[in-house]
């Protein structure tokens, strides 16, 4: 590995916040410069990302590729340590270009209070923080990157949010801080229990070689699993999201759904199931219980909902679902489904938010119940919302059918050691929740985009596209439409890593067989 290659993922991670750094330095009144400044620095990180993408040796994702491995903080064996395999390289990739992509729709579309420097400096710390989580190795630096995002969240939907923006940004903050305490206990239990060492890759072998008795490893994912599960967020867990996403401002909501939500899933893959694979087995009946309920309350959620937004957020708990489904299977083939679930999701939903803010920013409202004729005034923007809706709802050859469909499918043979019975009626049920789904969608479809618009809004002119938009939401739609017809373009990017994260759980089921 050359110097180059050595360095690249270290920049991809950290170019966004020296960014930030530097547009500390520019003049608040200096708008222009500090958009491009932005703008500079988050393609910057994409150049690097698309670099490690092309050097990356598909051939063998299953093993860590442009490692760096050096000391950082000695007095606890915790190194910087970084590393990518075909299941972290595609969230990379989605997290830098979302993060792109959300400076070029902000160009024209700062919120309230108007102060671009700040909310451009939090959209470059944020993915700092995103791209950084994805990248660690090490449980202390996961742990670093993981919380890195919080605080700019929070002052993105606490200044720059509507109207119950303090409320809901507290919200947030209490939520995702809890789950990171008991995370965080978690993590030190592997530390001692798996012989002083925080690097994710060791813990593998160290904690199995440990041989936990089931009740303490049990309790050690207890705290992994209500940590990642609350960033999910999954039911019960999720009720700071819909008021997050509804208060936040449109960036704030894409990034939170495209990727933030990614962060708890990827947890779930990354450190919760290879490391304490016996562990998973006893928890996954109960993870894949969660996952259906979720499903089904998230879509009679939705149903509920007057407000675009929040029922945009509702779904999200609802799609979550089937991608912690897939994660309960403990099966290559669920985990598998669960990763491109993950992706799926950041893509669509996150062009279903920036749809949502072009909307209110026409009309003043989200209001379903005041909405309507948007294909009438704003045509372009109508057929985007119900291609994004279609894709949502997982009409085949969209990349949404291949986020739900497999994980489905998954429940029918969970592994080894599961019940073959529960599994299949959480099909079942996840698949009542696709009905749901369609429901949903074709009503806030019909409500925004199809009959006449009200009295009021009957003679506005509505902008159809602006330039931004366009530029920010073009290559989401190819890549919906790409992963859709070819899905093979992602799986067999995850397929190889896949593998490697369930091949401790074949020992595992045998364990679990044997107790039985």
């Amino acid at each position: 590995m050359n110097f180059f290659d050595h360095w690249a993922l270290t920049g991809a991670i950290f170019v966004p916040v020296v960014g930030a750094a530097l547009l500390g330095l520019v003049p608040r009144r200096s708008e222009v410069a500090l958009k491009a400044g932005a703008l500079v620095a988050s393609l910057a990180s994409l150049a690097l990302v698309i670099y490690l993408m092309a050097g990356f040796d598909y051939g063998h994702s299953s093993r860590l590729q442009f490692v760096v491995n050096d000391r950082w903080i000695d007095v606890i064996h915790s190194h910087y340590h970084i590393g990518l395999d075909g299941i972290s390289l595609p969230l990379l990739a989605l997290s830098a270009l979302m993060t792109v992509l959300c400076i070029i729709y902000s160009w024209d579309h700062f919120p309230e209070p108007h102060n671009p420097k700040a909310f451009l400096i939090l959209i470059l710390v944020l993915g700092t923080g995103m791209n950084g989580t994805f990248g660690s190795l090490d449980l202390i630096l996961f742990f670093v990157f993981f919380e890195l995002v919080l605080l700019p969240m929070y002052f993105m939907i606490g200044v720059w949010g509507g109207p119950n923006r303090q409320y809901a940004a507290i919200k947030f903050f209490l939520f995702t801080l809890f789950g990171s305490a008991l995370m965080i206990l978690s993590f030190l239990a592997l530390y001692f229990k798996g012989g002083q060492t925080f690097d994710m890759i060791a813990l593998r072998h160290t904690v199995a070689a440990a041989s936990l008795p089931t009740a303490t490893a049990s309790l050690i994912f207890a705290g992994l699993f209500i940590g990642f599960a609350i960033k999910v967020p999954m039911f019960p867990f999720h009720t700071w999201l819909p008021d997050a996403h509804t208060e936040a401002p449109t960036v704030g909501s894409v990034i939170l759904a495209a990727i933030l939500l990614k962060l708890g899933t990827y947890g779930f893959v990354r450190i919760a199931i290879p490391i304490l694979p016996h562990a998973a087995h006893t928890w996954a009946p109960w993870i894949g219980l969660l996952a259906v309920i979720g499903i089904i309350y998230g879509a009679l959620g939705c149903l509920a909902q007057r407000d675009m937004k929040r029922l945009i957020a509702f779904s999200s708990v609802a799609h979550m679902g089937f991608v912690m489904l897939g994660i309960a299977t403990l099966t290559s083939f669920g985990i598998n489904a669960a990763v491109f679930g993950m992706v799926a999701h950041g893509l669509i939903t996150g062009m279903l938010f920036f749809i949502a803010g072009s909307v209110q920013e026409r009309y003043g409202t989200r209001d379903m119940s005041r909405l309507g004729g948007l294909l009438l005034q704003a045509p372009r923007l109508g057929w985007i919302l119900g291609f994004c809706a279609m894709a949502s709802l997982g009409l085949p050859g969209l990349a949404g059918f291949w986020g739900e469909f497999p994980a489905i499918l998954s429940a029918y043979d969970p592994a080894a050691g599961l019940s073959l019975v529960t599994f299949r009626v959480y099909m079942a049920v996840a698949a009542v929740g696709t009905v749901f789904a369609a429901g949903y969608l074709l009503w806030m479809l019909q409500r925004v985009a199809f009959g006449i618009p009200k009295t009021e809004f009957e003679h506005a002119h509505v902008h159809d596209l602006h330039v931004p938009e366009y530029l920010a939401w073009v290559p989401l739609l190819v890549l919906i439409v790409a992963l859709g017809v070819y899905p093979h373009l992602l799986f067999h990017i995850t397929d190889g890593a896949v593998k490697v994260v369930t091949s401790g759980l074949h020992t595992a089921a045998g364990g679990v067989a044997a107790g039985g």
